[in-house]
């Protein structure tokens, strides 16, 4: 048997098998009404909630064929769509953060909708922090865009999986603008580079992170002359 679409399947015990959803919370900012919407699709099917590290809810302990139902009755769309695919871009408060170097917001919500569910060679996540603290766990993921006093900082191939890396620095003191092509010329180059199936970092580590970066400057300054 298939799983229900988006839908992950949960431990199986006694044979019997519940699913997880988990809907399109963007940057961890959820209205009231969905808030609702959320916990009174968990009551009705007797689910739980939980809160991801995703900055997202999931509904943990639907069975097969209530997932439709439940997706249906929240009418989110879901949080990620293939698993070859850009899976969350992470993002700090950063406008209501004292220690906040730029308003990072802007940057983090223009990537949010430019990459939601983009196809990938495989699952990317995306970070935006407003300063090097690096919150949300940011150099633990693929693409890690950090602001500082002069500017933001992009970093490339850090994971926090069975292969922990920190991620290589390709470019500092970019303005916001120079920061949308430079995680474009990143993203692409990754996707041209990989083999399917391939983290970013595991490519980075197979090619090298000179010639890597050489492509993506390359790309990024063809594009900033567009």
């Amino acid at each position: 048997m298939s799983n229900p679409r988006y839908a992950n399947l949960q431990k199986v015990r006694n044979d019997k098998r519940t699913y997880s959803i988990t809907p399109r919370i963007a940057g961890g900012f959820i209205t009231p009404d969905n808030m609702i919407r959320l916990a009174e699709v968990a009551r009705k099917y007797k689910a739980t909630l939980k809160i991801t590290s995703g900055q997202r809810v999931m509904i943990i302990g639907l069975k097969a064929e209530e997932v439709d139902a439940a997706w249906a009755d929240l009418g989110m769309e879901p949080g990620v769509l293939s698993p070859y695919s850009v899976k969350n871009v992470e993002m700090c408060p950063a406008s209501f953060c004292k220690r906040a170097k730029q308003n990072s917001m802007k940057v983090s919500m223009t990537l949010e909708k430019r990459y939601y569910g983009k196809p990938a060679p495989n699952r990317v996540k995306i970070a935006v922090a407003g300063c090097r603290n690096a919150c949300t766990s940011a150099n633990a993921k693929d693409i890690v865009v950090l602001a500082d006093i002069e500017g933001y900082i992009v970093r490339v191939g850090g994971s926090a999986g069975f292969h922990p890396r920190l991620p290589d620095e390709v470019a500092s003191h970019l303005t916001e603008e120079e920061v949308f092509i430079m995680v474009d010329a990143v993203f692409d180059t990754y996707c041209e580079m990989a083999d399917t199936g391939e983290k970013l970092g595991i490519m980075i580590d197979r090619v090298g992170f000179d010639d890597y970066k050489k492509a993506v400057l390359a790309t990024y300054e063809k594009r900033k002359e567009i």
